[in-house]
């Protein structure tokens, strides 16, 4: 149980309340209500269109909804500042990508540091032990050209540990890789969820979302339904 700067008790690590978003006269999102708990492994499905994008750039403090509220740890943050909103991405979320956004002339430790870098101060070691926790020790000194796609990933999700967040979001981690790298991925994210990590998954792919505890499926901007496992 959480209590947040008001004095109230929260469950819930975040909750979505009638969140709408519209672009002009178009609608993206309409009316979402979701709450997912501290520790959950929740998936995010639907077709072109739906409104999966927008959810996780509103979820992950990129955007700001229309109306409504995204409540994080008890506080809402749908109507902060973009400077705080950038204090609650470095402290609060991990990001994690379909492209994997690493610097090309940084190694794979170096690039896991960065993320120290705007959080507080670098530390070798604590890096090197976010990349042992995805099995890449052995390859801290290469350079992203010198890795798979695989591995890659497996460094933006170092990254995305590095700073103990709140939650991960993950926007198609296994998009652009093949069935075993696949495999190492979600097993990485599976330990992670074993460990109270909370992850929330964007996916197209129906074994992806497997792996999680619920699925919301979104259709034209709207919940068409919550799959429980």
């Amino acid at each position: 149980m959480e209590i947040n700067s008001n004095g109230q008790k929260t469950m819930e690590l975040l909750e979505l309340k009638n969140i709408t978003k519209m672009y002009g006269p178009l609608a993206a999102l309409k009316d979402i209500t979701l709450n997912v708990s501290r520790g959950e492994h929740l998936a995010i499905m639907g077709p072109s269109g739906s409104g999966k994008t927008t959810l996780m750039n509103i979820i992950g403090a990129m955007d700001k909804p229309t109306t409504g509220e995204v409540i994080l740890e008890g506080n809402d943050i749908s109507r902060e500042s973009e400077a705080a909103l950038n204090v609650i991405r470095r402290d609060k979320i991990g990001l994690i990508f379909q492209q994997f956004h690493l610097v090309t002339y940084l190694s794979a430790l170096e690039n896991v540091m960065v993320a120290q870098y705007y959080h507080s101060m670098p530390d070798e070691e604590e890096a090197l032990a976010a990349l042992s926790r995805v099995g890449l020790a052995e390859r801290a000194k290469h350079r992203p050209a010198q890795l798979s796609g695989g591995e890659q990933q497996r460094v933006c999700i170092a990254r995305a540990l590095i700073n103990y967040p709140s939650l991960i979001l993950a926007d198609e981690p296994t998009g652009n890789l093949d069935e075993a790298n696949e495999r190492l991925v979600m097993d990485i994210f599976k330990r992670l969820h074993a460990e109270g990590t909370t992850i929330i998954v964007v996916t197209h792919d129906p074994e992806v979302a497997e792996e999680a505890q619920r699925t919301v499926v979104l259709e034209h901007g709207k919940v068409a339904r919550i799959e429980e496992r």
